[in-house]
């Protein structure tokens, strides 16, 4: 089997970079007119997966919005995730699991692979019980997302701390996922999340060889411009992550494309 790093970057080439969040915020079915509940989630995001899955590369489902409603949300999580990939589209299940041994493999077995009762193409994992905790999950072909400088403001003091080798927490599971994209004939299957509001300069991506996904993007606060003044002007890898900047456009399925047409547009203007 093809490994994630390849498709995506057959994806990227097909449909752009735009990675679209499909976040059942309860704001969100409220301004869509649709009840909290498990059929207003079923409707929101099989409506928002309709459209997004058959336009950008990337779809990122956030698995907490689901499970908020129990086993009847986790039942339309598995359908949205299996309904994104008909289209078309890869699926980046935003579940940001990190354990060690058994109970990692456990989480691997939930979300990557061909018997995974949810099956998505990559998810994203925690590296906070050190990075060699995320072994299960390396290796099979798979992607992951690994947390190494993250958008939220409470991230610095912990992710820019200095290690004894001089280098910061998140520069070294930077350096961690390069090791494990070495070799790699096209981009690797292990990525990073980096947020677009971070300040540049703050990490050395050149040697990672693997993907980017950029929170950050639209609703808080950053611009394309941003991006390139992070990430550099022709955006190699990243994935500009947009949810509420997007979805706020539903339920009218023309609106939300054209919203998605237009967001694409902006990263490649």
């Amino acid at each position: 089997m093809t490994g994630f790093g390849a498709r995506l970057v057959e994806a990227v080439a097909a449909r752009g970079n735009l990675c679209a969040g499909i976040d059942p915020h309860p704001g969100l079915l409220d301004a869509w007119g649709l009840d909290r509940d498990p059929g207003g989630l079923e409707k929101f995001a099989l409506t928002a997966v309709d459209v997004l899955a058959e336009e950008v590369s990337v779809v990122k489902p956030q698995s907490a919005f689901f499970e908020a409603y129990g086993p009847p949300g986790v039942a339309v999580l598995a359908r949205v995730v299996e309904h994104a990939r008909d289209r078309g589209a890869l699926v980046l299940l935003d579940v940001k699991r990190g354990d060690i041994g058994s109970t990692m493999a456990a989480y691997t077995a939930a979300y990557l692979g061909d018997a995974a009762p949810i099956r998505a193409d990559a998810i994203t994992v925690s590296p906070y019980l050190g990075f060699g905790s995320l072994a299960p999950a390396l290796g099979a072909g798979e992607g992951l997302f690994v947390l190494a400088r993250t958008s939220n403001p409470e991230a610095g003091g912990l992710q820019n701390a200095l290690l004894a080798n001089g280098k910061t927490v998140a520069q070294s599971i930077v350096d961690e996922a390069a090791r494990c994209n070495a070799g790699a004939a096209s981009l690797g299957d292990v990525g990073v999340v980096v947020g677009a509001t971070i300040e540049p300069g703050e990490l050395d991506l050149t040697g990672l060889n693997g993907p980017v996904l950029a929170p950050g993007f639209g609703a808080q606060g950053a611009t394309v411009d941003d991006l390139r003044r992070l990430f550099g002007a022709d955006l190699p890898g990243v994935l500009p992550a947009s949810s509420r900047d997007v979805l706020r456009h539903g339920p009218d399925p023309v609106a939300l494309r054209d919203a998605v047409r237009r967001t694409q547009a902006s990263l490649t203007g």
